[in-house]
């Protein structure tokens, strides 16, 4: 009944830490243009002294209001076709470091989530977290088999957490819709259930397990990249248990070096994996940040938290590969027309200004040093270009974009002369070769002709079986005509044989 007083005071605790870290405007803006007023707020913010770049004010803020907002930011940086590129950019920085648990009530939910002690489920259970974030946090354990393992739990009564601050954040977009035309167009409502959705999907670790598990099928071939096995004996909703990663954060370059292993090799590896996972799989981690990473005996990459993938189709990677091979040897016409041929700009675009218009990004990198030349900042430049051309934004590529910025940075700080062109060259023309090629095309086309042909016995099947049941339709409709006309006769029959009877009734009388 006092809902509305609770969201209220929820509401003003947001406000004021946002308004605090002068962060309130930015995230009005997701909302759209705002009233003048509204600048008027920024008087009564209460400025702090922060280390970053001022877009960094609404990460800090986000930061400082706890779990639940650190993953509802992080959920809203895979949505860049609702709050704009730039702010999803901004909200990729996001750190999810927050204070642990007890260990004992991670136990408890163990035990309750698997149905077993864990001394029954472990050999060994150290009840010290030895990472915390958002939603969970990560202890060590040692199988029934003497194998290492990492076992992720889910943070006690985050979903009720999360739970309480959309309820407040949908009564407050009800309210916006319900005074302004405005907030009625944006559908602020819609933006609240799509964060809800993203975050239903994490706060099930089985959907985590499930990413793991399908990247390690993708890259089960790559010498260079592992992913952990899941021990899915023990997964459940809010447990998830992998074998543990014997490695060296990438945080740690020095000790990378003093444990004999090469970072230039690692940065290298981690560029060349990554693209290959967008380009041939179509799926990639879009979480690479250095908490994530770690190297391993003979340079390997091993990756950890999966709860941020991205997920390009074929048509797409396409699109991406042709922007990428375009770039590299500055054939902006095969950019342009990659754009035009999947309709991401209209036909009613003007296809010479649009290449002009890619020619200006790619001209001012011209013999500048590869290593110089950030390709997912290239991207960045492209995308911004695009949207004056009335190109809509694309979700699955800008992640891709942004992402690939974050393995940029985390390889430059592995090898900071690394030649990010040169390192990505071959698995871009590799791929192009052997999916943009003639030939290529050619098998594509002969592969969608073989698969139509092997679907040509059903299709006909379906087929006679559409006319089969258009003849039984055609067949009652024309049984129901001629019991209708059988009907009608009958009853004009009638009348006629009543009429005959009565006057000959009428007849007799006489």
């Amino acid at each position: 009944m006092f809902k509305w007083a609770f969201h209220i005071s929820r509401i003003i605790k947001i406000g004021y830490t946002l308004s605090k870290h002068d962060a309130l405007m930015d995230l009005l803006v997701l909302f759209g243009e705002q009233p003048k007023a509204l600048e008027r707020l920024r008087k009564f913010n209460i400025k702090y002294d922060v280390d970053g770049k001022p877009e960094t004010k609404l990460v800090i803020a986000l930061q400082g209001l706890g779990p639940s907002f650190i993953k509802i930011g992080q959920a809203l940086a895979t949505r860049p076709d609702i709050i704009g590129p730039e702010v999803a950019f901004d909200l990729l920085k996001l750190q999810d470091e927050v204070p642990p648990f007890p260990g004992a009530e991670a136990k408890e939910i163990i035990e309750k989530s698997l149905g077993a002690t864990t001394e029954e489920l472990y050999k060994e259970f150290n009840e010290e977290p030895i990472a915390a974030a958002s939603i969970a946090q990560v202890h060590m354990a040692t199988s029934i088999d003497g194998k290492k393992v990492a076992v992720k739990v889910l943070r006690p009564g985050i979903a009720k957490a999360f739970s309480r601050d959309l309820d407040a954040f949908r009564w407050v977009a009800g309210i916006m819709e319900l005074f302004s035309n405005e907030a009625r167009r944006l559908r602020p409502s819609k933006v609240v259930d799509t964060i809800a959705d993203v975050i239903a999907l994490e706060m099930d670790l089985r959907i985590e397990a499930a990413a793991a598990a399908e990247l390690k099928q993708n890259t089960k071939n790559n010498p260079h990249y592992d992913v952990p096995e899941v021990d899915w004996d023990r997964t459940s909703r809010q447990v998830l248990t992998t074998n543990w990663v014997d490695g060296i954060s990438f945080k740690a370059r020095a000790d990378i070096i003093k444990a004999g292993l090469d970072p230039n090799i690692l940065a290298d590896n981690l560029v060349q994996s990554f693209l290959s996972q967008a380009l041939n799989d179509g799926y990639f981690h879009a979480d690479l940040h250095q908490g994530n990473l770690f190297a391993c005996d003979n340079n390997k990459v091993t990756a950890i938290d999966f709860g941020i993938m991205g997920r390009i189709d074929l048509k797409t990677r396409r699109v991406l590969a042709d922007i990428l091979y375009g770039f590299a040897t500055q054939d902006y016409d095969r950019i342009a027309k990659a754009h035009f041929d999947m309709g991401y700009v209209p036909k009613d675009q003007d296809y010479v200004n649009f290449k002009q218009a890619i020619r200006a990004i790619g001209e001012p990198v011209v013999g500048k040093p590869l290593s110089e030349i950030s390709a997912g900042k290239l991207l960045g430049q492209l995308f911004e270009t695009t949207s004056r051309f009335n190109m809509q934004t694309q979700p699955q590529l800008i992640l891709l974009q942004k992402t690939m910025v974050t393995a940029e940075g985390v390889a430059l700080n592995l090898n900071p002369d690394i030649n990010m062109w040169q390192v990505s060259r071959p698995v871009i023309e590799k791929w192009v070769a052997e999916n943009l090629s003639p030939i290529a095309r050619i098998k594509d086309t002969a592969k969608v002709a073989f698969e139509t042909l092997s679907r040509l016995p059903q299709i006909i099947e379906d087929v006679e079986e559409i006319a089969r049941l258009t003849k039984e339709m055609n067949n009652a409709k024309s049984r129901r005509r001629s019991s209708l006309k059988l009907f009608m006769y009958g009853i004009l029959g009638g009348v006629i044989g009543s009429a005959i009877c009565y006057s000959i009734y009428m007849m007799l009388q006489l």
